[in-house]
């Protein structure tokens, strides 16, 4: 194996940097989208029976104790329960905003490698060609193919290396992004129903 990554010449560096890197910032991402640290449903019931309860003061400091996506989306609207609805939805639209860019962080990290390392293989795989047509110039011909090994070797290697780690990178991208849509829905329909709530305390 290591004899392999060696045959593919100093690209392989930046490419094995490349699937380091991807692969921590999908199980980073993993852990942090979990429902639990975002939108947790048992928090997000419980605040919404305390405001069911007119209890909007322990619903604060409920969501103020909580620290988590949900529930700073929710606090700003809980303390603006007594603007108009439409102010009240544009509080929590622009926090919402706010907490979904928090939601993507790192998330263009796996994008940018999965379109550098297809790259960095292709660039590996040149390099490998002008290898291999330097024997054959040094040779003027060939007819042994075993000089030619070393370049053809690294070309495909490098192809090989570049695609394995860009693949993936492109199938976590995607999932992380859906991920992220899916919790941004959860959330709002959570405050969407808090406004409602706001709104009918208000009459």
């Amino acid at each position: 194996m290591i004899e392999t990554l060696v045959a593919g010449g100093p690209v392989m560096i930046p490419i094995g940097l490349c699937s380091v890197v991807a692969l921590a910032t999908f199980l980073e991402r993993m852990w942090s989208l979990r429902r639990g640290a975002v939108v947790p449903t048992s928090l997000c019931v419980e605040v919404l029976e305390l405001l069911r309860q007119g209890r909007f003061d322990d619903a604060l400091t409920l969501c103020r104790k909580g620290n988590v996506s949900v529930t700073r989306v929710l606090e700003v609207a809980i303390e603006a329960r007594e603007l108009p609805r439409a102010d009240i939805k544009e509080r929590v639209e622009e926090i919402g905003r706010r907490e979904g860019a928090e939601l993507e962080r790192y998330v263009p990290i796996l994008g940018t490698i999965a379109s550098i390392a297809p790259l960095l293989g292709l660039l590996g795989t040149v390099g490998g060609m002008i290898i291999t047509f330097k024997v054959i110039e040094e040779h003027g011909g060939v007819t042994d193919v075993a000089p030619l090994a070393g370049g053809i070797s690294q070309a495909l290697i490098t192809t090989f290396a570049g695609l394995s780690v860009g693949i993936p990178a492109v199938v976590a991208n995607r999932y992380v992004l859906s991920r992220v849509d899916g919790l941004l829905v959860d959330m709002e329909e959570v405050a969407l129903g808090v406004v409602d709530l706001l709104t009918e305390a208000q009459r």
